[in-house]
């Protein structure tokens, strides 16, 4: 699996990226070739999906047992390496931060990316829930009847939610951070719930630049604690790699994943692919992510010959 994230490690804009050379990739799918010795519940041969602390773009991965489950019989590998990392985060944002219940409203950014795609399919899961998705304007034809109001990414997206539901939205997820966040927090109903879960605003040109970095930065909302208490709002964080890696919380994801793949196997959710590529490509499937021009998961295949080029 192709994700933002790995953009920002590329481009050095987390804490503490590792040392080079390094395999990036945090999710992948394939067959068990072996086992450690006191690995139960596998056999080799068995089809799986995993998370990976890095080293997943690789044809040969290891991980610890705890991260890897096995891939329904009607899953193609494609759809098993698209599913760990979008719906387990929307999953838990929705329903383990958020308690996104019947009825309730959700604003998401990047509709028609993997995440977003998960999670409006997660939200039709439950009744009566409104979801507000911008996206940029050439995906809307794709994308339009995943969400029930969408707009374009570069429009006034605030005024365009108002105008619909004049107090504002239950849940605000946010993959952008910047300017957006005060825009999110403006947006939440009391009791309302913003959670930011990545800065793709912090993925600037090619090159790593501080300076537009640190402009990024500087457009967030300084978020005032007693204007939270006073407007009843809550404000959170979502991390899947640090709950996973760092915060050692392997279960609480197994049980998530256990949920999520009861909902692939009634027909209620079903990843969606965007292409696949070679790892030779790796570039180019970078670049259609930076363009934002992926609807739905990018997805390296180890197996796959690189596209000639056209001369």
């Amino acid at each position: 699996g192709l994700n933002f994230i790995d953009l920002m490690v590329r481009q050095g804009n987390i804490d503490n990226p590792p040392k080079t050379p390094l395999v990036p990739g945090f999710e992948c799918s394939g067959i068990v070739e072996a086992l450690g010795d006191s690995v139960k519940g596998f056999e080799i041969g068995d089809r799986v999906m995993a998370f990976v602390n890095y080293n997943a773009w690789a044809e040969v991965v290891c991980t610890p047992v705890e991260f890897v489950y096995k891939i329904p019989d009607d899953m193609s590998f494609s759809e098993a390496a698209a599913f760990p990392m979008n719906f387990v985060t929307a999953y838990m944002m929705l329903f383990e931060v958020a308690n996104l219940r019947e009825g309730m409203s959700v604003l998401v950014h990047s509709a028609g990316g993997g995440v977003g795609q998960a999670v409006a399919q997660l939200c039709s899961t439950i009744p009566n829930v409104t979801v507000f998705g911008t996206a940029s304007s050439f995906k809307h034809e794709a994308i339009k009847d995943s969400v029930t109001h969408l707009f374009d990414r570069n429009a006034d997206y605030v005024q365009e939610v108002k105008r619909i539901s004049t107090d504002g939205v239950d849940i605000v997820l946010d993959c952008l951070c910047g300017e957006n966040t005060g825009k999110g927090l403006s947006l939440l109903k009391p009791l309302g719930t913003y959670i930011l879960y990545g800065s793709s605003n912090m993925v600037t040109g090619e090159t790593k630049s501080f300076f537009s970095f640190a402009k990024s930065w500087w457009q967030v909302e300084k978020v005032n604690p007693i204007k939270l208490y006073e407007e009843n709002k809550v404000i959170a964080g979502f991390s899947l790699l640090n709950l996973l890696f760092k915060q050692n919380r392997s279960g609480l994801i197994k049980v998530v994943m256990d949920k999520l793949l009861n909902l692939y196997n009634n027909k209620k959710i079903k990843p969606v692919v965007d292409s696949l590529w070679a790892l030779e490509e790796v570039k180019e499937a970078m670049q259609r992510i930076h363009d934002r021009g992926n609807i739905g998961k990018l997805i390296l295949d180890v197996e796959k010959a690189p596209t000639p080029l056209v001369s």
